[in-house]
Parts: C-alpha cells; structure tokens; sequence
C-alpha cells in the first residue's frame, strides 16, 4: 500500500486523477484543518464550514478527469472555499458573523496597507458618522474608547439598556450597509486575517 506522505502535491493529485480515492482522502486530511480555520473565520458556523468543505473536495473528485490545477493544490483548495464562501454569502445561504468584531481585525497591525482595508475602514467611518448622534457617541464609545455599556451608561447619564439598544441599533446599520461590499477580495482579506 502507497505511503502518500512521501508523495508531492502533483503525484497525489495524479493518482486521485486516475480513480485513487485513497489519494482523495490522504489531500483531504491534509488541507481540511487549514481549510475549515480559514472558512470559519467569515462563518463563525461549524456546521456551514464543514459542509462547504465537504462540497469543495466532493466537486474535486467528482470533476477529477476534466481537472486543469494551475497553481497548487493547496493554493487551489484555498481558492474553491474562498469562492464557495462568497457564494453563499451572496445568496444568503448562510447567516454571516462576518462583522463580528470586524473592527478589532481593521485595527489588527498585519491589516495596514491593504486597499480593501482602507475602504472598508472608510466605509465604516462613513456609516458611523451618518448614525443619530446619541447612537453614533455611544457606538465611538464602545469601540474606540473600550468602555463597557455600563460604564458608557454612567458617563452618558442613560440605562444600560438604552446603551444595548444604540449599539444593536449601530451594528444593525453597519451590517446592512456593509453587506453590499462583501467583494471576493474583501472575503479573501478576512480569511487571512483573523
């Protein structure tokens, strides 16, 4: 029985080509744990990352005779899934956390001069800055001050529930706006960057 571990990428990919299923299941254990790391970075669901991958290496074999790879195999798999992500953020699929603490990843060192972070740091700030202004200080509060809500609620004289209640409401608007930028680029940015 082949050892595969010994094997490069493009022998692998050969013996999978030519009916090998063993091959199939030796890229699988491979490059899953990598694969699921990056999709669950957009999807923050377990379930929706395991069946996208799940379909990924499913189309791999099923498409095994007609298969043209360029670039690598690992470069290959990465892609499939960025553009799985992508369509099934487009067709509403899947329920997206993709902006759940987005902004914490938009600050992240390693984000700096990417252009896909500057518009969406300047989409972002935009959107804020057109927020009530009760809601929009209490929002700057929260992220870029770090404070609780209920130390936002002390400082701004209100319940904390009123504090809950702008930051659900600037989050909301922030979602809804920024779900018209989900390009594959900006998902491709996510997905290194977490």
């Amino acid at each position: 029985m082949a050892d595969y571990s010994n094997f490069t990428d493009v022998e692998t990919l050969a013996l999978m080509k030519a009916g090998d299923e063993r091959a199939l299941t030796h890229i699988y254990n491979k490059y899953w744990e990598g694969l699921f790391v990056s999709v669950h970075n957009i999807l923050k669901d377990q379930q929706a990352c395991e069946d996208i991958i799940q379909e990924i290496f499913i189309k791999l074999w099923d498409k095994r005779g007609s298969l043209e790879i360029s670039i690598s195999l690992k470069a290959y798999l990465f892609a499939s899934c960025r553009y799985e992500v992508f369509r099934q953020i487009k067709t509403q699929k899947v329920q997206v956390a993709i902006f759940d603490g987005l902004e914490e990843r938009l600050h992240a060192p390693s984000a700096y001069g990417s252009l896909e972070h500057k518009e969406l740091l300047q989409q972002i700030n935009s959107i804020v800055d057109a927020l009530p202004e009760k809601c929009r200080e209490v929002y700057k509060l929260s992220r870029e001050e770090n404070l609780s809500h209920k130390e936002i609620a002390e400082k701004l004289n209100i319940s904390t529930k009123t504090v809950e209640n702008h930051m659900t409401r600037a989050l909301s608007q922030l979602r809804g706006s920024l779900g018209g930028l989900l390009t594959i680029e900006v998902i491709t940015w996510l997905m290194k960057n977490h």
